[in-house]
Order: C-alpha cells, then sequence, then structure tokens
C-alpha cells in the first residue's frame, strides 16, 4: 500500500503543479529534492512571484525510521518504526479576491520489532481560507467535496465537513480559519471499510482538488482591489500563520521528526500584517466574512 500511494503523489504532484503553472501564466515552481538523515526525503516544489500566486507550495515526502519519543506519547506506544508519506499543498494568490486554498493527503505505517505492520492510517483534506466571501464559490467548493465523498460513502461529507470546522479553529481568537472544506484522519481497517477502500476514497478526493479549486481562481483573479482590501488580506493571512504555528499538527509532526524546515514553513504567505485590536466596519464586506468565520455554515 505504501509503494502504491507514494506513487499516487507523485503522479499527482506532477499534475497540479502543471495545472497550476498553466493557471498563473509566468511563474513556474522550483524543484528541491531533499533528504532526510534518519530516512527518507522528498520532492518540494515552490511558485513565488506570479501573475496569480504570491507564494505556492506542492511538496510530498516519504519519510521513515525510529519514531521519535514524542510521537511514541503521542500514539501511546513504546519503540517503534514508522513510514509516513504525503502530499501537501498551500496556495496564496496575490489577488484579495481569490481565496488561500490548503490540501493535504497522507499515509502511515507503524511496525514491529519484526518489521510487521501494526497499524496503518490514511488522513487528509482540503480547505479554503477566503478573504471576501463569494457564497458561490464556498457552495462550488463543498459540492465538489461532498460529490467526491458520495461516491464511497453517503455520511462521509458531513461527517468530514464538522471534522475540518472543528479542526481549522483558531480557538484564541474563537474563529475559524476559513469556510472548511474536509479533514479526516485515522482512516483506519476495520468491518465496514478495507484499506484498499480507504485508498480508493482517499485517492478521489485528491483527484477532486483542481476542480474544487482552480475554477474559483479563474473566476476571481481579474476583479479590481484596493490597497485597503490588500491589508485586510494580509491582516486575514496574520491568523492563518497563528493557525498554522499554534494548532497544526502536520507542522508539529514535521518540526518533531526532524523534517526539512523550508517545506514545513512554505505554508507561510510571504507578506503579513498584524494590526492591533483591529476590527472590520460594521456592515462592510470584511464584516460579512468574520461573521461567518465565527459560526461554521452549511454550504450544500
Amino acid at each position: 500500500m505504501k509503494d502504491k500511494f507514494y506513487q499516487y503523489i507523485q503522479n499527482l504532484q506532477n499534475q497540479i503543479t502543471s495545472k497550476l503553472e498553466e493557471v498563473d501564466g509566468e511563474a513556474k515552481f522550483r524543484e528541491d529534492i531533499w533528504e532526510r538523515p534518519e530516512g527518507g526525503g522528498g520532492r518540494t516544489r515552490v511558485i513565488e512571484n506570479g501573475k496569480v500566486f504570491e507564494k505556492g507550495g506542492v511538496n510530498i515526502s516519504a519519510v521513515h525510521g525510529k519514531l521519535p519519543d514524542s510521537m511514541q506519547q503521542l500514539f501511546n506506544v513504546g519503540e517503534a518504526d514508522f513510514f509516513a508519506c504525503g502530499l501537501s499543498l498551500v496556495l496564496h494568490p496575490k489577488n484579495p479576491m481569490v481565496p488561500t486554498v490548503h490540501a493535504n493527503w497522507r499515509y502511515f505505517e507503524m511496525y514491529d520489532e519484526q518489521g510487521f505492520v501494526i497499524k496503518s492510517w490514511f488522513g487528509g483534506g482540503q480547505d479554503l481560507t477566503p478573504y471576501y466571501l463569494f457564497e458561490e464559490d464556498a457552495i462550488h467548493f463543498h459540492q465538489t467535496c461532498k460529490a467526491a465523498c458520495d461516491k464511497h460513502n453517503p455520511d462521509f461529507y458531513q461527517k468530514y465537513k464538522k471534522q475540518c470546522d472543528t479542526y481549522f479553529w483558531n480557538a484564541h481568537r474563537n474563529e475559524a480559519r476559513g469556510i472548511g472544506g474536509l479533514f479526516f484522519d485515522y482512516c483506519r481497517e476495520s468491518l465496514e471499510f478495507s484499506m484498499e477502500q480507504w485508498y480508493n476514497f482517499v485517492t478521489e478526493v485528491g483527484n477532486s482538488f483542481l476542480e474544487s479549486y482552480v475554477p474559483i481562481v479563474q473566476k476571481r483573479v481579474n476583479l479590481p482591489y484596493s490597497d485597503e482590501q490588500r491589508k485586510w488580506q494580509e491582516i486575514r493571512r496574520g491568523r492563518y500563520v497563528e493557525f498554522n504555528l499554534v494548532h497544526d499538527k502536520g507542522t508539529l509532526f514535521g518540526l518533531k521528526t526532524n523534517g526539512r524546515i523550508e517545506s514545513i514553513l512554505m505554508s507561510l504567505p510571504p507578506h503579513v500584517q498584524w494590526v492591533y485590536d483591529h476590527h472590520p466596519e460594521e456592515g462592510s464586506e470584511e464584516e460579512k466574512l468574520i461573521l461567518v468565520l465565527q459560526k461554521p455554515k452549511e454550504w450544500v
């Protein structure tokens, strides 16, 4: 399964970066191949200063070795070996009318002393972070997520949407990071669902990503914007940074397993502002976004 999924994310990375270069029209992804001293490595691709994308990354990695002490405590196990692979992407567009997007699909195995797999699971999801709320964009994103889920289980969309709303929550701000999407983790073999079925589900979601996001970019990328709207985008990006550095499990896992710092922190936007005690004007488009972020909404 690990070889099959790693092959999948290599191909998916190629598909996504090719399409995003086409959408941008100017910038190209820079590729870095890196190795992890304890085992494994990855292929980082970053785009910067493009016509559409101010900064973004579409990264894959496959790492293995001894499970670090901090992760042993997290999983409540003793010494064990592990393998983890996944694709993680974040895109920060230049135009504040175009939302930031994040997605991640991953697979994990843990082994006993004889090298047999004792635990394995899939995880992942995709979520949208707009700076200005276009409800039809939110509906399109969620409808695409739901269509992918419905092919595998009619309960998955509501279940994983709720988990997304719960996970991407900036508790210290009492607001969501964005308007959600899907989040699933520890998807293990059960009597109802085999690992092959989980593979089919996760890859279905991965394959739906471009359809969920690219039409939104193309619809909004040429809309005009002011310096004030750009400032609002940078203030909201600050909230994005706060979530990733305070709450995000993927960031923490990467830091605790001696991952590649440049790849882990690729998700951080290039221009951000923290304005003291900032509040949007009452009745403004900015306030409209905040009101939605304070209480998760049903989009489809």
